[in-house]
């Protein structure tokens, strides 16, 4: 059961019982040659039947809403309120919180469809920002908008969707859905906009069940047609990846809710000595250079390890940071891995060479800033094919054994 509040009526609760009724206004439709190609193969099927759209209150998910209206889907639009920590509701580039939900109801009012708003914050609570805040504990580096997408957005949404009598689940991500069931997921179009590598838990079943209708489209096409739609989030700046993080400072989020944790400790080298001091291990990834302030030194440091049970930084040379393969656990298959691979280790890392041995991925050549708690996302071609969170690294030149675990 959910707790969901249709705009402008008293919060009820959703059972799978429900039956939700929609009056439907005319719009504007797009016109054929304004329709993108890309977009309406995606819609054309689901012409006439009943639809769920997440809505966020971005340009993204708001143009999916209007691009399914015009296409004749039966549009319902769904907004998950996660959290409501002040300055992060209000800050532009949030989303799921305070204005942005506003922004949703705005845009469900301009296209005249119904519209709910689902009270998430306990379990995006205990799902997302606690599982963010033991990663660090732990001296990992969480990546929250894959714990969101697979638990609260690709679960949760997704079963209320089916309980709507939903024949599909759009949402805004750039990342295309290519053929039918099973489906496969590609890259998006826009190369500068893809978010693949943030839904590499999705699992088979619910990617037969969800469309992108943005995939094939780059972002300037998205914002023309929010303008012609008339939206009133046309010109709203795109949301931040963490958005329960406000002014990105995730210390102050950590301490808020582990004060604990904010212990200092011991910054040292390969051979133990100690070099410096830090405030809490929280604030510092492998691959990290600033905010080590440690002088004197013949090259600059970096940080190398985290060692969790000691509170300590290990601090070393670029060189130390060189990685051969990383294990993965959770590993989620959704094509053919056994050759050779491209992989992502950090979002805005470059694809790498590399291969699949069991859970450990192999590295071509040797991979710089590998962060343990970070997710590794394995491509053929533009296909995603597998993912899994790094929590072993087996480093590439000799040394002593740095090998952050969970």
């Amino acid at each position: 059961m959910f707790r969901i509040q249709p705009s402008g009526q008293a919060p009820r609760l959703l059972t799978a019982a429900l039956a939700v009724r929609i009056a439907r206004a005319v719009i504007d439709p797009v016109p054929s040659d304004a329709m993108p190609a890309a977009a309406a193969a995606v819609l054309a099927p689901l012409q006439g039947r009943r639809v769920a759209v997440a809505m966020s209150g971005g340009v993204d998910s708001s143009v999916v809403a209007a691009l399914a209206h015009a296409a004749g889907c039966d549009v319902v639009g769904i907004t998950l309120q996660l959290y409501d920590q002040g300055a992060a509701a209000r800050r532009p580039g949030a989303c799921c919180a305070g204005a942005d939900i506003r922004d949703a109801r705005a845009v469900a009012q301009r296209l005249g469809i119904a519209h709910y708003v689902i009270d998430m914050e306990s379990r995006f609570r205990t799902s997302v920002i606690d599982n963010f805040v033991e990663s660090y504990a732990r001296g990992l580096t969480p990546v929250p908008c894959v714990e969101c997408n697979k638990s609260v957005k690709f679960t949760d949404l997704l079963a209320l969707a089916r309980d709507l009598g939903a024949a599909a689940l759009l949402t805004g991500h750039y990342v295309q859905r290519l053929g039918d069931a099973p489906g496969e997921l590609h890259r998006a179009a826009d190369p500068n906009k893809d978010q693949s590598y943030f839904l590499w838990a999705t699992t088979q079943a619910q990617l037969d069940y969800l469309r992108f209708p943005l995939g094939g489209l780059a972002k300037a096409q998205t914002r023309a047609l929010a303008d012609h739609f008339g939206l009133v989030v046309a010109a709203k700046p795109d949301s931040q990846d963490i958005c329960f993080v406000p002014g990105g400072d995730y210390a102050a989020v950590v301490e808020r809710i582990r004060p604990e944790l904010a212990q200092p400790g011991d910054i040292i080298d390969e051979q133990g000595r100690v070099l410096g001091r830090h405030a809490g291990i929280h604030r510092f990834t492998v691959g990290q250079r600033r905010g080590l302030d440690i002088g004197g030194q013949a090259q600059p440091l970096y940080v190398i390890g985290i060692d969790a049970a000691r509170q300590a930084v290990i601090a070393g040379p670029r060189a130390a940071l060189a990685v051969a393969a990383a294990r993965l656990d959770g590993v989620n298959r959704l094509g053919p891995g056994d050759g050779p691979l491209m992989v992502k280790v950090r979002s805005m890392a470059p694809l790498a060479p590399a291969r699949l041995d069991g859970d450990w991925l192999l590295f071509d050549t040797p991979q710089y800033g590998v962060a343990p708690g970070q997710a590794a996302v394995a491509y053929v071609g533009n296909r995603l094919v597998a993912g899994g969170t790094m929590v072993e690294t087996r480093r590439a030149v000799a040394g002593p054994a740095l090998l952050a675990s969970a």
